[in-house]
């Protein structure tokens, strides 16, 4: 019953995910993962790419300019 539950949800999430922009659209997509998982299901991904990686270093612009030093 329970794994039904998550099913339904991660359906409907996918079909929300259909008419929302990229980065919502993402999001979602990945809230119908995690329903999936919690369902026991083991369906795989969109073919959306996955978010980059976060900057390690700082731009250069905050550099950049009189500051204290």
């Amino acid at each position: 019953m329970e794994q039904e539950f998550y099913e339904s949800l991660a359906q409907r999430v996918r079909v929300i995910a259909e008419k929302a922009d990229p980065f919502t659209r993402r999001r979602l997509l990945d809230l119908a993962k995690r329903y999936d998982a919690k369902g026991g299901t083991g369906r795989s991904g969109a073919t959306e790419r996955p978010l980059p990686v976060p900057r390690t270093t700082p731009p250069a612009s905050i550099f950049s300019g009189p500051g204290e030093a």
